[in-house]
């Protein structure tokens, strides 16, 4: 007999699952396939490796110690799936989108999110045509790579700063994502600089023509990741604990 806590937990990855179900395939995507030069795309994979190696230990280590865990973090990569799926088409090679990464580096590290990360990427780019292969690296890096870290920072620090765990959440989630785009800005603006102002002028184009559609997003995201966390403190206490974002229980 599933407990009330495992129930939630199932239904809340399938209604994720159902959700990405009905989001329809169209033509906005993370950086495209084709979009960077040869070379850049090598660049960016090659700088994924070592974070890849070390999430997988870490993921590794986490199961391990804390095998209920392993649900949780099934469902962190289906919402991270489902967010970063809602595309809205913004500049020429690329989307506006939440990413979901935020909320995975709070409660299982950044490195961890560099995998579950480059597979959302990876069946994104084969299913539904949303970004491309040879683009994986530099998708990864800025979504799953730059996206956590920077969420993984600031929750950090909002912590040792006594600020509420819901605020923390909400700037870690935002943030990152708003992160992420500064990334991608200056990974397409360092591949197409401008004619005229050379990248300087290509990447404050990028940045201001993201930032239309991705402050909103952000904000919209950090509610959401807040509404999350909420969720998993009233039906996964004990597992958070374990994972340390809830400590002795508080």
């Amino acid at each position: 007999m599933k407990s009330k806590k495992q129930r939630f937990l199932i239904a809340a990855t399938a209604a994720l699952t159902l959700v990405f179900g009905c989001v329809e395939s169209v033509s906005a995507m993370h950086i495209m396939e084709g979009y960077l030069p040869l070379n850049y795309c090598v660049i960016w994979g090659v700088l994924c490796i070592p974070f890849l190696i070390i999430g997988l230990n870490s993921i590794k280590k986490t199961i391990e110690q804390n095998r209920k865990a392993l649900l949780i973090l099934v469902m962190i990569g289906a919402y991270a799936f489902v967010l970063s799926a809602l595309k809205i088409p913004s500049v020429t090679g690329s989307s506006s989108h939440p990413t979901g990464t935020g909320l995975g580096a709070i409660l299982f590290g950044p490195t961890a999110m560099c995998v579950i990360g480059v597979i959302i990427l990876l069946f994104q780019a084969i299913l539904l045509a949303h970004g491309g292969l040879t683009t994986l690296g530099a998708n990864t890096f800025s979504m799953a790579i730059a996206g956590p870290f920077l969420a993984y920072g600031i929750y950090i620090l909002c912590k040792k700063l006594n600020v509420p765990k819901s605020v923390g959440v909400f700037l870690a989630a935002g943030l990152s994502d708003l992160f992420t785009y500064s990334v991608t800005a200056f990974q397409l603006a360092l591949a197409h600089p401008s004619e005229v102002g050379g990248f300087q002028a290509s990447f404050v184009e990028f940045l201001g023509i993201f930032a239309v559609t991705q402050v909103p997003l952000a904000i919209i995201e950090g509610l959401l990741a807040v509404v999350v966390m909420k969720g998993l403190e009233s039906y996964a206490r004990p597992e958070l604990t374990e994972l340390r974002y809830l400590e002795g229980g508080n």
